[in-house]
């Protein structure tokens, strides 16, 4: 599961130690591909995939009994893929498959509709992509439409669907959300009270009593137009005198606007109105342009600081890397410092051998006109069987 730490099995049948041995641990889609790798008693990091730095680790109390197992600490979604460990001085190797898992309980919300009853599963934070089923009390499958699924920045997936249900024996209704591959569910139950569910009866007496109400409406529009109509063809007696009255109205208003000196707005008015009205949209447009261009200033900053953050993080890395290159340059050098002197004092400690020799050679000779140097001979030998014994050792460790 996301976050958990997890051991990559793997161990050598029949059991024998790998102490001394090298075991890599790769992955072959990486570039670069090795994850872990052990060297002769030492764990080597040149050439690592950065993602990995500081979260792998071997078993060391049980590589003795030919355990190489890997142990991956603090899992995440990219950590997902096969691994392979190969032991190259036995040629043997293995592959394990790694599964990433996260998992969240659903959630149900009610809404009501004309239709019946709208139930609305949501369950947000899974990986791999889920399935989500609606059950009823019992277990049977509801028919519904397909779920929606959206993945998010994270690479986390949100499943929901939606049903509408009817009013049963038990009101109960399931949203089961499920994943097979990790083989992990989470289920999710409500219960209904009958008084969330509409009376159809009573719906179908507001049916009825909304319609007479519309016929009766239509019947008053009716008797209404065809009063009007025979108050038109009757004359205009009515009508005209109230058109007097009304005119008698609007003469008498005008001239007491007149009287007052209230007239209407001028054309110099107007105008004044126009332009106001046209500063107003300028300033505002002038205003939006300044919002615009303060945002973008905040953007363009944010980015800048983004990119100077990744400049630092990128010298570190950079750093890092030149750190570690001029340790492997010194080690090389140490290497062929030591193995040339090694050479030296192999070559000195033959030409010791040589002289020894030489002198072994001629006391030989004088031991056989004089049997008073024959312990000086004895010792001789001696000398020479401890040096070839140093010869011998130092070759050895060469």
């Amino acid at each position: 599961m996301l976050g958990d730490d997890v051991i990559l099995p793997s161990h050598l049948e029949p059991a024998m130690a790998v102490v001394g041995r090298t075991v890599e641990w790769t992955r072959p889609d990486l570039n670069p591909q090795f994850v872990h790798t052990w060297r002769e008693g030492l764990e080597l990091l040149i050439d690592h995939h950065p993602s990995y730095k500081g979260r792998t680790s071997l078993l060391m109390a049980k590589l003795k009994d030919g355990d190489v197992s890997l142990k991956l600490s603090e899992v995440k979604l990219s950590d997902e893929g096969k691994y392979r460990c190969f032991i190259p001085s036995l040629g043997k190797e293995t592959t394990v498959q790694l599964i990433v898992g996260f998992v969240s309980s659903p959630f149900i919300a009610i809404n009501k509709s004309s239709s019946g009853v709208v139930l609305e599963c949501e369950s947000k934070g899974w990986y791999p992509e889920p399935e989500l089923f609606w059950l009823d009390a019992e277990g049977k499958l509801l028919s519904a439409g397909a779920p929606e699924t959206v993945r998010g920045p994270d690479g986390l997936y949100t499943v929901s669907s939606r049903v509408t249900v009817e009013k049963s024996h038990s009101n109960s209704f399931t949203c089961r959300v499920q994943q097979s591959k990790i083989q992990q569910t989470r289920l999710m139950r409500i219960h209904l009270e009958d008084g969330v569910f509409m009376d159809k009866s009573n719906c179908s007496a507001a049916h009825i009593t909304t319609g007479f109400a519309v016929v009766l409406l239509c019947v008053v529009v009716v008797v209404f137009s065809v009063y009007l109509w025979r108050t038109n063809k009757l004359g205009n007696t009515r009508m005209g005198r109230l058109t007097n009255i009304f005119s008698k109205k609007q003469t008498q208003q005008r001239e007491e606007l007149n009287n007052l000196g209230q007239e209407g707005p001028t054309d110099e008015e107007r105008e004044r109105q126009k332009l106001m009205a046209e500063k107003e949209v300028k300033k505002n447009a002038k205003h939006e342009e300044e919002q615009k261009k303060e945002n973008e200033r905040k953007q363009k900053e944010e980015l800048e600081k983004q990119i100077k953050q990744l400049e630092s993080e990128l010298k570190e890395v950079k750093k890092s890397e030149e750190t570690e290159r001029k340790l492997k340059e010194d080690a090389e050098k140490m290497k062929h410092e030591y193995k040339d002197l090694l050479k030296k004092s192999n070559l000195v400690l033959m030409n010791r051998r040589s002289e020894l020799e030489m002198k072994l050679k001629r006391t030989k000779e004088k031991s056989m006109k004089s049997d008073k140097k024959e312990e000086k001979v004895k010792a001789v030998i001696e000398a020479l069987k401890e040096t070839k014994m140093m010869i011998d050792e130092v070759q050895k460790r060469f």
